[in-house]
C-alpha cells in the first residue's frame, strides 16, 4: 500500500517560521541527509583552518630557525661581530672616562700593612697604650669618647692600679648631695672618659661651627677604617693652584670636599711617649689609629682567638665526618630495595 504524501506543513515550510526552526523540523522529519551534509562541511572547514594554522606555525618556526647567527652570510656575521665589539669597547671607554672625571675630586686612602690586619693577628697592645696617650694629650681636647670607661683599659692597655690612677686624675661632676647641690669627685674605674664640652652647641661654637665627632667607633664608621684615619691625619698640605680655602678651614685631599675644619692635630714630637718610642708624625698617627681600632672593636683579639679554636676543632671534626659518610652510611646508600608482589 503506497505511503500517503505528507502535508506541506510537516516538512518545515510553514510560512513565517524561523530558519533554525525549519532545520530542526527537517531533522525531526527525517531529513538526515541535508543535516549530515551540513555537518561534514563544517568539519571540513574546521580541519582546513587547523591545517592552515599548523602550517603558519611551522612556517614561523622555520623563519626563526633561518634567522640564527649560524645561518647568516659571512658579511653579516662580520658586521654583527664588529658592531658588538664597538658597543663593548664604547661602554668600557665611557665607564673609564666616568671614573677618571671623579678621580681628581677625592683621593682614596692606600692600604697599609697593619700588624693586626692578618686573619690570626692580634693588636699591638703597646701601640694601643701609646695611642691612648695620644688621645689623652691631643684628641681629648675636642673629641669625645663617651662609650669607653676607665675599667675598659684594665688588662688591655694598663693594669688595674694604673687605670685607677688615670681615673682619679679626672674630676667628675656628681650629685646632688644631701643639700641638693652638685659636687665634683675624683673619678673611678666605672666612670666614662670625660667630655671636653658640656653640649653639642658649645662644641660647635668652639670649633667655628664644626662638630667634632665621637671617636669611639670612628674606625668602623669611616670607609677605609685605620687607613682613612692615618691618611687624614698625615695628609694635610697646601691647596693647589686655583683652589681657595675659606678662612678657618684647612686643605686635606683625603677629606670629602677637601676642606676640613680641624687644624693639623699632630706633628713630629707632638707627644713624648712613656716607653721612649720616637714620636714622629707617622708613629703618632699609627698608634692612635691602633687605639681607635681597639675602641671600635675591643673584642678583636678574642674574636680571632675563637676563630682559631673553631678552625682547629673543624680540622679534627672533618675526618670523623668523612669516615661516617664514606663507611657508615655506605650500607644505606648502596642497598637495593626489591618489591615482591604477593602471590
Amino acid at each position: 500500500m503506497a505511503a500517503k504524501e505528507r502535508p506541506l506543513c510537516t516538512l518545515g515550510v510553514r510560512a513565517g517560521q524561523p530558519k533554525w526552526r525549519r532545520g530542526a523540523d527537517a531533522v525531526h522529519n527525517g531529513s538526515e541527509g541535508a543535516f549530515l551534509k551540513m555537518a561534514a562541511l563544517r568539519a571540513a572547514a574546521v580541519v582546513g583552518s587547523g591545517r592552515l594554522l599548523h602550517t603558519r606555525q611551522k612556517t614561523f618556526h622555520l623563519c626563526k630557525a633561518r634567522m640564527s647567527f649560524a645561518n647568516l652570510s659571512r658579511g653579516r656575521k662580520i658586521a654583527l661581530s664588529t658592531l658588538g665589539v664597538l658597543a663593548a669597547g664604547g661602554s668600557a671607554l665611557a665607564l673609564t672616562l666616568h671614573h677618571s672625571v671623579y678621580a681628581d675630586l677625592e683621593l682614596h686612602s692606600p692600604s697599609y700593612p697593619w700588624s693586626h690586619g692578618g686573619y690570626l693577628s692580634a693588636l699591638d697592645h703597646a701601640s694601643v697604650r701609646r695611642g691612648y696617650q695620644v688621645y689623652k694629650q691631643v684628641c681629648a681636647a675636642c673629641h669625645t669618647m663617651e662609650y669607653v670607661a676607665f675599667r675598659n683599659l684594665v688588662d688591655a692597655t694598663h693594669t688595674q692600679d694604673e687605670a685607677k690612677v688615670l681615673a682619679e686624675e679626672v674630676e667628675i661632676l656628681d650629685g646632688p648631695d644631701e643639700t641638693g647641690e652638685m659636687f665634683t669627685r675624683p673619678g673611678k674605674l666605672a666612670d666614662y672618659f670625660p667630655q671636653p664640652y658640656p653640649n653639642s652647641e658649645a662644641a660647635r661654637a668652639a670649633n667655628n661651627g664644626s662638630f667634632p665627632p665621637d671617636l669611639t667607633y670612628i674606625a668602623n664608621a669611616r670607609h677605609g677604617g685605620e687607613d682613612y684615619i692615618f691618611t687624614l691625619l698625615t695628609g694635610y698640605c697646601e691647596p693647589p693652584a686655583g683652589i681657595s680655602i675659606r678662612e678657618g678651614l684647612y686643605y686635606n685631599p683625603y677629606f670629602p670636599g677637601q676642606a676640613i675644619g680641624m687644624a693639623p692635630p699632630i706633628y713630629d714630637e707632638a707627644v713624648e711617649f712613656e716607653d721612649g718610642t720616637p714620636a714622629s708624625m707617622s708613629q703618632i698617627a699609627k698608634d692612635v689609629c691602633t687605639f681607635l681600632r681597639w675602641t671600635a672593636e675591643p673584642e678583636h683579639d678574642q674574636r680571632k682567638r675563637m676563630g682559631l679554636k673553631m678552625l682547629m676543632f673543624t680540622a679534627l671534626l672533618w675526618p670523623l665526618l668523612y669516615y661516617l659518610k664514606r663507611h657508615r652510611w655506605s650500607v644505606l646508600k648502596s642497598r637495593k630495595l626489591a618489591y615482591k608482589p604477593p602471590k
